[in-house]
């Protein structure tokens, strides 16, 4: 797949699993979101499950319905004194079961004797509720549905396992379902009892500059100083003037698929960004736990990786990054490094079913989010990738009418109607950590006491969602334990 629109997201990263998120990013990562957990045996996963879901919940009397995917884990479930429900929030991606045994909700799970249930996003892995993804088609798909189909989807599983009115549900939710799990506090507060919303931007922000804002900081706090920032600096610097007299080097150092002499200023733009993607990727998941099936990150750190660009020796900073570009190009099996803008359009243009979500998730920025990564204040360091770029994308794939002023419309309207950081849901813990970009739209301190938000230091994009490690650090242990501290008063078990 094409790098395509890296800097956007889920957001979306590996396939296996969308809960974190978008990462909201489509590029070498796809929806890189959550790996898959560690440990988890196939043999012990839970089969598929069908839903009848709505497919418009804005019209009480549309009687279309469709099939959404769900996975249930009853095992930890005393069905004669039932406990609470723990559903986790299906993002941008395909939703894996093996988060159905492995990761610490479901250590939450065995200790509060939980059900848990996974819900599949609508218009993501199997969960497909029209023939296909065109505009027309794409309508249905928003957060607001979302919302709706988890609470449509909540009172028919309390139907089902004729539950009382003393069963509680927490949802659990990483990245944009992080979001969407507050916002069903919001929403739905008497069908969600808690929520556990972990790397969750609460704000839709077109113009998202400090994204890689928090990505030069994070360089900067995890090594100690500007040395690894300054070789950056210094290779792009290298790279804009070695192009002008010799790009036939650049072009082989980076392994592009086609010469700079056919290039657009779209396809330069491309390029630039498809370089602070390696960058965005390794700081979102910086030592985060993630096993995913290509074990993409398993030894790529914040760490290694300026060891790499600061090493001595008098070799070219340019050099040092086209050797870090091939080892991404590498894991993720890549031949060549396709930049060209054309090539990423018409992917996404295909309205067909068989993609990873790509399509799908520029659609909800497009019209609801924004999460436009751009260079805007870090373009000394990554090149230029400014905010006109990623609307020319919108407008190109989908249609003239999705302009600037659409898509501004759209994300002022996502925030009056979820309120952003003013959002009053009580009994939300907010997860965060100071390296994961996605902290700048999201709530970092706590300003009600039933809505506390923990800041961890050093740690990456939805963390404390996955298995515990030996190696975690100690504000990472203290955070998981402390969000179970805040569900034991508000479910009432020790």
């Amino acid at each position: 797949m094409h790098r395509i629109l890296s800097s956007i997201l889920f957001l979306f990263l590996l396939t296996s699993f969308v809960q974190c998120g978008v990462n909201f990013r489509l590029g070498r990562s796809k929806h890189g979101n959550l790996g898959a957990p560690v440990g988890a045996d196939k043999d012990s996963l839970p089969p598929n499950k069908y839903f009848l879901q709505k497919l418009d919940h804005s019209s009480p009397t549309d009687q279309r319905y469709w099939e959404q995917r769900y996975f249930v884990n009853e095992s930890f479930y005393d069905f004669n004194n039932p406990g609470p429900v723990f559903l986790m929030i299906g993002g941008e991606g395909t939703a894996d079961p093996r988060w159905m045994v492995k990761g610490t909700w479901i250590d939450y799970a065995i200790h509060f004797k939980a059900l848990c249930i996974l819900l599949e996003h609508r218009y993501y892995g199997q969960s497909r509720p029209t023939m296909d993804l065109s505009v027309k088609n794409l309508q249905y798909l928003s957060s607001y549905q979302a919302l709706a189909d988890l609470a449509y989807f909540i009172n028919a599983m309390n139907n089902k396992y004729k539950f009382n009115k003393d069963v509680k549900w927490v949802v659990f939710g990483g990245s944009y379902p992080g979001s969407l799990a507050a916002w069903m506090r919001l929403k739905y507060p008497h069908l969600v009892h808690a929520a556990v919303s972990s790397s969750g931007p609460l704000v839709a922000k077109v113009n998202f500059m400090e994204y890689f804002q928090v990505v030069v900081n994070a360089l900067r706090e995890k090594t100690g100083g500007e040395e690894c920032v300054g070789q950056v600096k210094l290779a792009h610097k290298q790279i804009q003037e070695i192009i002008k007299t010799d790009p036939a080097t650049i072009e082989r150092e980076f392994r592009v698929c086609e010469p700079f002499s056919k290039a657009s200023q779209n396809d330069m733009k491309n390029f630039y960004n498809s370089i602070a993607d390696d960058f965005a990727d390794l700081v979102q998941y910086n030592e985060d736990n993630r096993i995913s099936g290509d074990k993409m990150y398993k030894n790529l750190t914040i760490n290694s990786v300026c060891d790499m660009l600061t090493e001595p020796g008098g070799k070219p900073a340019f050099k040092k990054l086209a050797a870090y570009n091939s080892i991404v190009l590498n894991k993720s099996n890549q031949t060549c490094l396709d930049y060209g803008y054309d090539n990423m359009i018409k992917e996404m243009r295909n309205i067909s079913w068989g993609s990873e979500g790509g399509r799908q998730w520029m659609y909800q920025t497009c019209t609801e989010f924004g999460f436009y990564q751009t260079s805007s204040s870090e373009i000394e360091v990554f090149g230029d990738f400014s905010l006109e770029f990623f609307i020319q994308q919108c407008k190109d794939v989908f249609g003239s009418k999705f302009n600037d002023a659409f898509i501004n419309d759209a994300a002022k309207w996502t925030n009056s109607d979820y309120g952003g950081l003013n959002i009053p849901a009580k009994r939300v813990v907010y997860v965060h950590g100071s390296i994961d970009p996605w902290h700048a739209l999201g709530m970092t301190t706590t300003e009600e006491n039933d809505a506390p938000a923990i800041f961890i230091r050093g740690t990456a994009h939805c963390a404390n969602m996955y298995p515990a490690s030996k190696n975690d650090n100690p504000g990472l242990v203290s955070a998981r334990m402390e969000v179970r501290s805040y569900l034991e008063s508000w479910l009432g078990m020790p």
